[in-house]
């Protein structure tokens, strides 16, 4: 195995891990909200779950762009042999939702957890909350894109 595979492989696990990782701790932050709402009042358990889940999409994208890697560089099919200047291609276009996802998973969970205090003391301001909450995932979405325009770009093989 030659390091362009490596490094390859290194960029999609980076993808997936630390984007994973700031969904993980931001879904954690918002689900212990979540939990506090509900032993008092579990009739509101939709609206949280929603403020809950949006923390995860982050995970997803690291996910996405882990796959695409595993497609692009043949790990499923027939592999293509990398350089190592190509591997580090990989793994340099990973690197936008692997930061973006970490950083935005973290804090889309404080948010969506803030705006469960709003669902619990101000219900018909729910999507307030919601629209708030959405607003940090744009830089996900960003580094997402990134890393998809990257990759989708690369001349590999």
């Amino acid at each position: 195995m030659g390091w362009g595979l490596v490094f390859a492989l290194a960029g999609a696990a980076s993808a997936v891990i630390f984007a994973g990782i700031g969904s993980s701790i931001g879904i954690g932050h918002a689900a212990r909200a979540a939990n506090g709402l509900l032993s008092e009042e579990p009739e509101k358990f939709a609206s949280v779950l929603i403020l809950s889940v949006l923390p995860g999409t982050q995970g997803i994208y690291g996910f996405i762009v882990a796959f695409l890697v595993i497609i692009k560089i043949g790990l499923i099919g027939k592999l293509i042999p990398l350089t190592l200047h190509q591997g580090l291609d990989v793994f340099f276009s990973c690197l936008p939702i692997a930061f973006s996802g970490l950083l935005s998973g973290i804090h889309q969970g404080k948010v969506s957890a803030a705006g469960i205090s709003v669902a619990a003391k101000q219900p018909k301001d729910f999507m307030k909350a919601v629209t708030l909450s959405a607003l940090v995932e744009t830089y996900a979405v960003l580094g997402l894109l990134i890393s998809i325009l990257l990759l989708m770009n690369l001349k590999l093989g």
